[in-house]
């Protein structure tokens, strides 16, 4: 591979002279201006004086070479000192936001009306403080239940009142309709003596109470589906008892006790497949949010002693004996139970603003059913079927059967 000689360097910005080298055969050879052939050479001016400019060691570009000539053009020209007159700049205002209209100005006798309005005096403040305190005594108060029991797990304070508005919304899938279009041979009065009957065998065998809610609960949904002999009303009966005594008791009653109630009219046979057949016709729908829970909620929202409580009960159980209360909701039966207690207790207000937020009806609304339990009431000691009278005129249960019914209520049902 052939190699290259190394030439030396020359120096940038220096025109050649014309050099005598020897070539590789001794002879002598002169190089030419390499630049100055091409016409690349710059006269540089002189200037005033005389005296040249000095070397230049940079190449030179036709920017350059221009930037030169307008200097010494510059340097011949007579130089004329004009004074400057220094102009402080402008404060720059900030630009107002695209989407906002530019502030007008404002005149000054304007800022001073507004500036004398918003001078607070003493009479303003007190007046603004008796609003303020005027406010915070008209809103109504609701008070916390469940503050007793923020240390008790089993009253599960934290979802109690998730689990009272799924019952509300989930009530009407269980509440029974009325039926007596379809039974062909029972009546509101059979209805009746079985449960007053029914309520005797609970008593005797220290049953619960929401065994005796839950027992009434089947007997209507299965009615509401399915016609039933005369003769196999008191059957239902006791099946209804043994099915949600099982479901509420720890110690259920035997079937055979079951015969022995019904004074051995059914054998314990018949009471299973009643039982079956029961449970197929509700597709073993049990667990519904009958009266008894709504009750227990609302007694506790009225803030109650002993004689409220037995009161309400009383009236509850009492309207739970007549078929013309069915049409209304568990919800608002328990609402109106505790209300017409208190009505007939005398207890003011009838009507708080805690029983509404936790009940969800105001006084108007339940003053309908009120009125049927007021009526109840009334005439609870006058026919034979005296079984809820009897319980709740004893002493253990305050003999609140014995207190006078609500004259309020009475008087505006016969109005």
């Amino acid at each position: 591979m052939a190699t290259r000689t190394n030439m030396p360097e020359q120096v940038r910005g220096v025109p050649v002279a014309a050099e005598q080298n020897q070539n590789k055969n001794g002879a002598v050879k002169n190089r030419r201006r390499a630049l100055g052939d091409i016409g690349n050479l710059v006269s540089v001016p002189v200037v005033q004086g005389g005296k040249p400019n000095p070397p230049i060691n940079r190449p030179i570009t036709r920017s350059f070479r221009a930037q030169l000539l307008s200097n010494a053009e510059n340097d011949k020209k007579p130089i004329n000192k004009v004074p400057v007159l220094v102009v402080p700049p402008k404060k720059r205002q900030p630009l107002a936001p695209r989407n906002q209209e530019p502030q007008k100005a404002v005149p000054k006798k304007n800022l001073e009306v507004e500036t004398k309005k918003k001078n607070v005096t003493y009479s303003s403040v007190l007046s603004a403080r008796s609003k303020a305190a005027s406010s915070i005594t008209n809103k109504p108060k609701i008070l916390d239940i469940d503050e007793s029991d923020r240390d008790n797990h089993l009253a599960a304070v934290e979802y109690v009142d998730d689990m009272y508005a799924f019952y509300k919304e989930v009530e009407k899938e269980s509440q029974p309709q009325m039926y007596m279009q379809i039974q062909s041979e029972m009546n509101e009065k059979m209805r009746a003596i079985l449960l007053d009957w029914l309520l005797e065998v609970h008593i005797k065998f220290e049953l619960n109470l929401e065994t005796f809610y839950l027992t009434v609960n089947i007997i209507d949904r299965f009615l509401s589906v399915k016609a039933v002999p005369k003769r196999e009303l008191q059957l239902l009966g006791v099946s209804a008892l043994l099915i949600a005594s099982k479901y509420e008791e720890i110690w259920p009653p035997q079937v055979n006790d079951l015969v022995y109630v019904t004074d051995n009219a059914y054998n314990s046979k018949q009471i299973l497949v009643m039982e079956k057949t029961i449970l197929g016709s509700l597709e073993w729908y049990l667990t519904v949010p009958t009266q008894y829970v709504f009750l227990v909620r609302f007694i506790k929202a009225s803030m109650s002693d002993p004689e409220m409580e037995s009161m309400v009960h009383f009236l509850a159980e009492l309207g739970m004996m007549h078929y013309d209360t069915l049409k209304f909701c568990p919800a608002m039966l328990a609402a109106s139970a505790v209300y017409t207690a208190r009505c007939s207790l005398e207890k003011s207000p009838a009507w708080t603003e805690t029983l509404k937020f936790h009940t969800g009806y105001s006084e108007s609304e339940i003053m309908e059913c009120s009125k049927v339990l007021a009526l109840h009431h009334s005439r609870c000691g006058e026919g034979r079927l005296r079984a809820v009278y009897k319980k709740y005129s004893k002493a253990e249960n305050g003999g609140v059967a014995l207190v006078s019914p609500a004259k309020s209520l009475l008087s505006s049902a016969d109005a």
